[in-house]
């Protein structure tokens, strides 16, 4: 779906963003695209859009160069940005003027959505919250049934109940045929909607792993903090530790992604070695 291969781009010479970025994407998966604000994710998703181009490196959507822009590749992608503003024009004129852009487009499930997340479509748009705007445009984009979906923050703006909604829509969707990746730095927020942790930090993929294999390898869990069990990662809290230990057998428990994001960036040598020692 998604090949980038040595990308690199900088906004301003000698200050580089991405310096030999490498990653593929493929359909049938919810990927989490985590990093620390400013870590590049905006413009990563931008450059898979072709709303940037790469100085070297290829960025290829659906085997084709992004930077080309062709109307049968951008009917098959849709973003959801983060900061937006639509016009002033009612939800249901909105879809009239860009449902057609969509070939499988799927109204039925667009008016379902609007009822769940109780949106008036015969309001105009910039009438509505921010948080109605941001889930009118999340509905219409889940809607289109394009084969790459990007969401950058989705959940910015979004109360407590309405992340609920959202995680619930998107738990109930058939994705086996799309690519899904949701870009934040809110980690919490994904809980179970995604099956697959993607880290950028310095310009770079320091971490991609899939949450099955997460959960084959790893346990989240407190210990004591004078444990002398061994432990990849860990954090001081109320009585004792935070850790991600080695997973031994018959032993599970529930991923904890914002412990493994924070044991990503402070130490991704000693997450990304007990993979490779069991890969190899």
């Amino acid at each position: 779906m998604v090949s980038i291969q040595e990308l690199s781009f900088a906004f301003k010479k000698g200050e580089p963003i991405f310096s030999g970025l490498n990653l593929d994407l493929q359909p049938g998966n919810i990927y989490g695209l985590f990093g620390l604000n400013g870590a590049g994710k905006t413009t990563l998703l931008n450059h898979i859009t072709g709303m940037l181009f790469p100085e070297n490196g290829r960025c290829n959507i659906l085997g084709e160069p992004a930077r080309k822009r062709r109307p049968e590749v951008l009917s098959e992608i849709f973003i959801v940005p983060e900061q937006f503003e639509l016009p002033s024009i009612t939800g249901f004129q909105y879809l009239d003027i860009h449902a057609p852009f969509y070939p499988r487009f799927d109204i039925e499930l667009m008016t379902n959505m609007m009822k769940e997340f109780e949106i008036n479509p015969r309001k105009k748009i910039p009438e509505l919250s921010y948080g109605q705007q941001k889930k009118f445009l999340i509905a219409f984009a889940i809607a289109t049934n394009c084969k790459l979906l990007l969401m950058d923050e989705p959940t910015n703006g979004l109360d407590i109940p309405s992340k609920s909604q959202f995680r619930k829509i998107q738990a109930s969707l058939d994705n086996s045929s799309r690519c899904i990746v949701i870009s934040t730095h809110q980690v919490r927020d994904l809980g179970a909607m995604i099956d697959h942790v993607t880290v950028i930090k310095d310009g770079k993929i320091i971490f991609n792993q899939p949450v099955e294999a997460l959960q084959q390898r790893l346990t989240f869990k407190k210990i004591k903090s004078n444990a002398t069990e061994n432990y990849i990662y860990a954090e001081d809290t109320l009585g004792g530790m935070n850790a991600i230990t080695p997973r031994k057998e018959h032993e599970e428990t529930e991923l904890d992604l914002e412990l493994l994001f924070n044991g990503v960036i402070q130490h991704p040598e000693r997450i990304n070695l007990e993979f490779n020692t069991h890969s190899s």
